[in-house]
């Protein structure tokens, strides 16, 4: 229970960053930290694709982050059409 609680925190941290990051292209405060929380999933996929174990709080962040700014691209990207 505690890492769920975890992955949320550092999910919801990443996705708040990544929308002060990605200017213009945000949900919001809530729906950036969605965006987070589910940037946390695409990033653990894509760095463990690759074969990347980030550890600690911050490689865990700075996964998250990735992700969720890989996720905010895709989401741009699909709006345009």
């Amino acid at each position: 229970m505690n890492h769920l609680i975890g992955y949320l925190v550092v999910g919801a941290i990443a996705g708040w960053l990544a929308g002060k990051v990605w200017q213009g292209r945000g949900f919001g405060f809530f729906g950036n930290i969605g965006v987070g929380i589910i940037g946390a999933f695409v990033g653990g996929v894509i760095f463990s694709s690759i074969g990347i174990y980030p550890m600690g709080f911050v490689g865990s962040l700075f996964m998250a982050f990735a992700g969720a700014i890989v996720l905010l691209f895709l989401i741009g990207l699909l709006k345009r059409r």
